[in-house]
């Protein structure tokens, strides 16, 4: 008798789910939904909007979430994820499926919102230059480095050639990327099998990637150990912004929308991202010998709270993801752990020179370079990214630790999000992370192979030469200098002779919206 009741039981269930599908059929696979999120929260970054918060922002700014795929403005919270790189054979046969079986396993925005709408295994997908001409695509995007591909970027990022990259990424032989992420392996592989299944010989792999939150206390965090995601600007249109999260206009996310720096798009790509993709090792072990080795000397400090100070004042905040700015000699947790403080600074202080002051956080630090705040008047809107990537690789062994020595590679698997690659990724990582030094008076232009943009770091600062980003600037494999990392003495210069994050190599995509898929890109 029990038997027989679950089975009508699960019967009545299924017809129940096949009558909302029919009559909602942009809800799919209602009969799979999970009863845990796919995504992680980790407390110090900022909460996702629920469905009802989403919608009612998004209807204030006129944006479809429901047609933006589900990667684009949820950032760093995946928990497993497998970038599925491939290359088309059949032209015709991939975009009969793409239009149909494919398309329905796309995950939108509004899905993710909710435990009760996300599927078992979020599928996304996004296509290099290269792809959409595969796809017969003539339509010029509007974004010269996305049509050029990033291995022709490769120089100007600060990448030493292109003989340390995969080779996959080299020779534009990826087509597309099949982002999958879920809470186990088993979901995504099954889902992969599916996809495979569905398009058959009419792809190729040509490479994947595995990425997963760290375990444990250590989620959220990214290899060096410390707090990741939490500087994500809020967009207008979806998010409700933090004290002191930096609100941007929707365009510069998201092509046609409001204030997307290029005038003239194709219809079809609005509401489209430009997915900046890289894998990045990060040499562990070798970092924290640097940082071991070089204690900041402050009196109070031992010498393993002053070598924690260096790692904090190299990235900006602590390991817990406390800034330095306002935590300024040792983490604080409590702060941390709380969204609505951690973000809350903008380098400046009440009786503190802005242009001199470096005590509290350097020029050069990580966060710093790549978000000025208020060493920008009035404060840059214009070049942000939204950040969606996650660790790869295996924790540090035993072995690798006492050896100070990396012998497993590990990293991150970036992804940035932008409606214009030579304002977002590309600018942050050539023209601040990269850039050595102010200029003065401020040069407001300056042109490389593809655009006239802002050149300068920030400017009116008393040190003229900050250096580089000591986390991510690059100096194609030279050594690098940064000042300001010793608040005691803050003109010293430390040299990096090691990149401690070494690019791999990686690709540009176009992460088209759900009814371009269904329509221009099948058709």
């Amino acid at each position: 008798m029990r038997f027989f009741s679950y089975v009508a039981s699960v019967g009545a269930i299924a017809c129940f789910a096949s009558d909302i599908v029919s009559a909602h059929p942009n809800v799919k696979d209602l009969k799979f939904r999970r009863a845990a999120s796919i995504l992680i929260d980790p407390a110090p970054q900022p909460d996702l909007p629920s469905p009802s918060q989403a919608q009612a922002a998004a209807a204030a700014a006129a944006l479809n979430l429901d047609d933006i795929q589900g990667d684009i403005l949820i950032g760093m919270k995946k928990n497993q994820e497998l970038f599925f790189f491939f290359s088309i054979n059949n032209a015709t046969a991939f975009k009969t499926k793409l239009g149909t079986d494919i398309h329905a396993l796309i995950t939108t925005t509004t899905q993710l919102l909710s435990v009760s709408t996300q599927p078992t295994t979020a599928v996304n997908i996004a296509f290099s230059q290269t792809g959409l001409t595969a796809l017969n695509i003539t339509d010029d995007l509007g974004d010269p480095l996305f049509t050029a591909g990033q291995e022709a970027d490769a120089p100007a990022l600060g990448d030493p050639g292109t003989a340390n990259w995969v080779p996959q990424y080299l020779g534009r032989g990826i087509d597309g990327v099949f982002l999958l992420a879920s809470d186990t392996t088993t979901n995504i592989d099954s889902e992969l099998a599916k996809i495979q299944s569905i398009l058959g010989s009419a792809i190729t792999e040509v490479r994947r990637l595995a990425g997963a939150a760290r375990p444990g206390a250590e989620q959220g965090h990214e290899h060096f150990g410390y707090m990741d995601g939490i500087s994500q600007p809020a967009v207008d249109g979806f998010n409700t912004p933090n004290p002191g999260q930096t609100v941007v206009p929707a365009g510069f996310f998201l092509l046609g929308e409001t204030s997307d720096p290029v005038a003239t798009r194709p219809a079809w790509a609005k509401d489209g991202s430009f997915l900046a993709f890289r894998q990045l090792a990060q040499l562990v072990p070798e970092f924290n010998k640097f940082i071991v080795d070089n204690p900041i000397v402050e009196p109070g400090l031992t010498a393993e709270q002053g070598s924690a100070l260096l790692g904090a004042r190299m990235i900006g905040r602590w390991k817990s993801g406390a800034p330095v700015d306002l935590a300024p000699l040792f983490d604080d947790p409590v702060l941390a752990a709380d969204p609505t403080r951690n973000n809350n600074f903008n380098f400046s202080h009440a009786g503190e020179d802005l242009a001199s002051n470096q005590t509290r956080c350097p020029f050069s630090a990580h966060i710093r370079k790549t978000a000025p705040r208020a060493d920008f008047s009035p404060v840059d809107t214009s070049h942000h990214i939204i950040r969606s990537g996650l660790p790869y690789g295996p924790e540090v062994s035993a072995a690798e630790a006492a050896s100070n020595t990396t012998a497993t590679e590990r990293g991150l698997a970036f992804v940035a999000y932008q409606s214009d690659l030579g304002s977002g990724f590309h600018f942050l990582q050539q023209s601040w992370a990269n850039n050595p030094k102010r200029v003065f008076p401020p040069v407001l232009s300056c042109s490389d192979a593809y655009r006239t943009v802002p050149c300068s770091f920030i400017f009116g600062k008393s040190d003229a030469t900050p250096g580089f980003d000591p986390i991510i600037g690059a100096n194609a494999a030279q050594s690098r200098f940064v000042s300001g990392l010793d608040p005691t003495s803050p003109a010293r210069d430390f040299t990096l002779v090691t990149d401690f994050v070494q690019s791999r190599g990686g690709e540009y995509f176009f992460s088209p919206s759900l009814s371009a898929i269904a329509g221009t890109l099948s058709a």
